[in-house]
């Protein structure tokens, strides 16, 4: 197991996902100050928004964070690139496209690339094509999934045989015992979302915290398997008026209209349900309070340890 926290300058193996439109400086900073890698989604903002958001993020904390560059979903890809340089961010995750045209340049920076893939296939491409780490993503997680809807739990073990670089799990962690069973797999740490939108430090509207404590396992859906766009909400208002809709037939267009950045900002920050949509990974069923970040991320690191040494006793004690 490759040690990513001494890789990535942070205390814990625990990285932030990339949240699009609706990331903030906040959440960002408090992550890595709480011991993990915050990180800044770029989602279809404008160089200005994230540029304002890195400056805020770097008053907020002098410890690492990452910027997630969707490269199939940004209209401003070389912007974003350029600001990477600009304020000398060390670490940049690439997802959503292929990461091999970019991860040159961005090593000659001495940048750390960390690549987002959903399959071996996808894995060992981005491993060959440089990229220091890998985050392989179950369709277990929000939003914007792989199409290929493979499971974390099948997925990590996959990819960790056929690679070398450290892969990090994402997709249905949320708690100590998920980064324990991660680990198991043969991942060298994981990559939370959901999880982090219930937290004290995460700027969203408490409608949005409300939905995910009261979730139950089956409460999360997913939309445009039509379209060739798989993305995880949670069920709401608004995603049974989306599968309504695809169910009555609909084009990619308009998908794309009705699960815009719009309509996601309109639901997680706004709290806006009936006409805005909130992602949630199925880890939703797991949470059941609001803890701040520094919180979660201590707990986690101390119920992984005790489950794995209890898992060890365990089995000794069966194999015995």
């Amino acid at each position: 197991m490759k040690h990513v926290s001494k890789q990535l300058h942070i205390k814990y193996p625990i990285i932030q996902g990339g949240m699009g439109n609706i990331s903030n400086a906040a959440l960002t900073a408090a992550v890595s100050e709480a011991g993990g890698l915050g990180t800044i989604g770029c989602g279809t903002m404008t160089p200005d928004e994230v540029e304002k958001i890195i400056i805020e993020t770097k008053m907020r904390t002098n410890k690492p964070f990452a910027l997630n560059i969707p490269i199939n979903v940004t209209p401003f890809l070389t912007d974003m690139l350029n600001l990477v340089i600009k304020y000398k961010i060390r670490i940049v995750s690439l997802s959503a496209g292929n990461p091999a045209p970019y991860i040159p340049m961005l090593h000659e920076h001495g940048i750390t690339v960390i690549a987002v893939i959903a399959s071996v296939k996808h894995a060992k491409k981005a491993e060959e094509a440089g990229a220091d780490l890998l985050v392989a993503e179950g369709y277990e997680a929000a939003g914007i999934n792989s199409s290929l809807e493979l499971t974390t739990f099948t997925l990590i073990p996959q990819i960790v045989e056929r690679v070398k670089v450290p892969v990090l799990a994402a997709g249905g962690v949320g708690d100590g015992k998920g980064l324990a069973a991660a680990l198991m797999l043969g991942a060298s740490g994981v990559q939370i979302g959901t999880r982090l939108i219930a937290t004290k430090d995460a700027p969203f509207h408490d409608t949005y915290k409300q939905n995910l404590i009261h979730a139950s396992d089956t409460d999360t859906v997913i939309v445009g398997r039509s379209v060739g766009r798989v993305r995880r909400m949670l069920k709401t208002p608004y995603a049974q008026k989306l599968l309504k809709t695809e169910d009555k037939g609909m084009t990619l267009e308009e998908y794309n209209e009705l699960t815009s950045e719009k309509q996601h900002v309109m639901g997680a920050v706004l709290g806006d349900l009936e006409n805005g949509f909130i992602n949630s990974g199925q880890v939703a069923g797991l949470i059941s309070c609001v803890p701040s970040v520094k919180e979660l991320l201590d707990n986690m690191i101390e119920e992984a340890k005790i489950q794995i040494i209890k898992s060890a006793k365990d089995f000794v004690a069966f194999t015995s």
